[in-house]
């Protein structure tokens, strides 16, 4: 008799348990399809659109179709720019400056002096640097929040800003290998 009673209570329990949690499930579902894909309470976009408004956002709320016909001349410029001036650091001369919003990878050798345009940026990412500067003054490294003089180390992936022309990063002392750095803004090697 304990048994049966057993059984049947575990039967009602199980039951009960079935019907509450399809109830619960059914509210639930509810609640996550209220609004269908593409309309206005759930929108669709396409990748072009929120590229499209990225960029906006970075180039500080101006219209993305402004921007994208700026941009579309641009790169060819940049591109025959980059050319010369990647000829003409093999040289050994003075190249071209170069003005662009976009991280461009500039190799350095070793002589040789990577100069920035005021408001350019620089990170380091291989070799061993030290600031150049004509003046008292020069790089600000932003990661750690420091200024950096004439000759002082340039630490690995930290982002440098120059606020005045003429200063810049040149290869360690006594370093027979160059440096690689991502640079934004304008910039001449000598």
């Amino acid at each position: 008799m304990k048994s049966r009673y057993k059984i049947s209570l575990a039967a009602v329990l199980l039951g009960g348990g079935i019907v509450a949690g399809s109830l619960m499930n059914n509210s639930v579902n509810g609640a996550s399809s209220s609004g269908q894909p593409g309309t206005a309470d759930d929108p669709v976009v396409t990748k072009s659109y929120v590229d499209q408004k990225i960029a906006q956002a970075i180039k500080g709320g101006v219209p993305a179709s402004n921007t994208s016909s700026k941009t579309s001349n641009a790169p060819a410029t940049n591109a025959t720019s980059n050319t010369t001036a990647s000829g003409a650091s093999s040289a050994g001369k003075a190249s071209t400056p170069e003005q662009t919003e976009a991280l461009k990878v500039v190799d350095v050798k070793p002589g040789q002096k990577l100069i920035a345009k005021a408001g350019s940026e620089f990170i380091l990412r291989n070799g061993y640097a030290v600031v150049y500067s004509m003046d008292a003054s020069g790089a600000i490294d932003i990661t750690s929040g420091t200024e950096i003089v004439h000759n002082q180390a340039v630490e690995k992936n930290h982002l440098l800003s120059f606020p005045r022309e003429g200063r810049g990063i040149q290869v360690k002392e006594g370093q027979k290998f160059g440096l690689v750095v991502m640079v934004r803004g304008g910039y001449t090697v000598q």
